[in-house]
Order: C-alpha cells, then structure tokens, then sequence
C-alpha cells in the first residue's frame, strides 16, 4: 500500500481498542506520508485542483484530536502546530482562491484539535476568504465534492459520530450554504458551523476518553457480525477494520 493506507488502517485499529496514543502515532505517519507523495506521480508542492495533498493535513488533525484524548496534551500541541504552519504553507501553493480559503479552514481545525487559542479568528479568516474567493468560483458544490474539501470536512463528521450513537451527525446540508448561486456564502458556511462546532465537540470527546472511528461502509442489523462490547449488530467497515458502527469496537464473526 502506499500513501499512507497502511498507517492509516493502523490507526483505526488502534481507534478500535481505545489505544488512543498508539491511533494519534499512526495518524502521524499517515500524514507524514500522504504529505510526501499525495498521490502517484504527484507532488506536495504540485497545483491540483482535486488538493490531494490536504488528506496529509487531515491526518495531522486527527493525530492531535487523538493525542488530546489520550491526554498527551503537549504532543497535540505539536502536531497541531506543525500542521498549522503546513496549511499556510500549502495554501500558498495551490492555485485557486477556494483552495487557499479551505487550508485557512484546516488551521481553525488544527487550533480546535489541539487545544490552542485562536479558534475563533481562524474560521473567521476562513469565512472571509470564502467570500473573497467568490467571483472565482463557477460551481460550489464541484469543489465541495474535492479531495482537499472533503478532508476539511472529515475529522468533524468523524468527532461527532460519537455524541450520536455511531450515526452520521454532520452532513453536507449541515456544513454548506442553501444557495449554490452565492458561492462564497455557500463555502463560508463550512466554517461558520465549524466555529460554532468544531471545539466543543473536540472538548466532548476529551471528556469523554472516546473518539469514534470514521464512518466507512455501514450495514445495519447485520447477520454475521455482533459487537462483543454493546451487543449491537450494525456494522462500519473502516479503514480495512470490521467494526461496531455504535462504539466502535471491533465487532465479531457469529
């Protein structure tokens, strides 16, 4: 495997056995390995329109939420750092507004992730650029749909799958504007609801000592799998990992 797939199927595995320090590693290598080769053939520094490169940062995300909920404070605090200066770097690099705008998004997560201030100025400046970026955007809902959009979207849906019983809690119509014809509120409205979000439901899942796993391919009332944990027998396929889609644990063969 490349790309990372294989650290990442590791830290989901980890995510499965509450191993939060061990999952939060392996998320850093994951990103440290998307980063360097996005995708085949392809640079980090490489424009792209699909933003490849932002599953890298995603995966620094998730490491710090992880290392949070371990409580390994400090090493959050690094990652978050480090993946900071990485969205701006790499927000010089891609060409378009949007694309700028979406890395700006992914520093209100880092700051959110790893518990540092200035949360709330990050979105904003998120939000602002969105608008900025508006005469340029044909079609919202295209870059929406993009690798480096739906990275930005991945760790909250994921953090809130906990609070909701396994359920998708954050949904398209959630994180995007009802009028595709005024893109640049269209694509601020990701970073609104994140500000209004995004943190809390990081403090929810530090509290709590859980961070689900994220949602893959479900199945509900499954006849051949049983979690041994909630007794539940809807299933999420995650990462390569056949789990409990309600606590995510990993669910049994019966």
């Amino acid at each position: 495997m490349t790309g990372g797939s294989e650290h990442h199927k590791e830290a989901i595995a980890a995510l499965a056995e509450r191993d939060y320090a061990r999952s939060a590693d392996e998320y850093t290598r994951a990103a440290w390995r998307r980063l360097a080769d996005p995708r085949e053939g392809q640079g980090p520094f490489d424009a792209d329109e699909k933003g490849w490169v932002g599953r890298g940062v995603q995966s620094l995300v998730t490491a710090a939420l992880a290392y949070r909920v371990a409580g390994a404070d400090a090493r959050a605090t690094r990652r978050a750092v480090e993946g900071i200066a990485l969205a701006r770097d790499l927000g010089t690099e891609l060409e378009h507004p949007a694309q700028t705008a979406c890395f700006t998004e992914f520093v209100g997560d880092l700051r959110a992730a790893g518990g540092l201030d200035g949360v709330t100025d990050a979105y904003q400046s998120a939000e602002q650029r969105y608008r900025d970026a508006a005469d340029s955007i044909d079609s919202p809902q295209m870059w929406g749909t993009t690798p480096l959009f739906e990275a930005a979207s991945g760790t909250i849906k994921q953090l809130a799958r906990g609070p909701a019983n396994g359920e998708i809690a954050v949904k398209w119509e959630d994180l995007h504007g009802a009028d595709p014809s005024s893109p640049g509120e269209f694509l601020a409205a990701r970073a609104i609801y994140k500000r209004q979000r995004f943190a809390s439901l990081v403090e929810t899942a530090v509290s709590d000592g859980y961070l689900a796993a994220p949602r893959g391919t479900t199945e509900y009332d499954n006849s051949n799998h049983r979690c041994p944990e909630c007794g539940s027998n809807d299933v999420n396929w995650a990462g390569g990992n056949v789990l409990c889609m309600r606590c995510s644990t990993p669910a049994e063969r019966r």
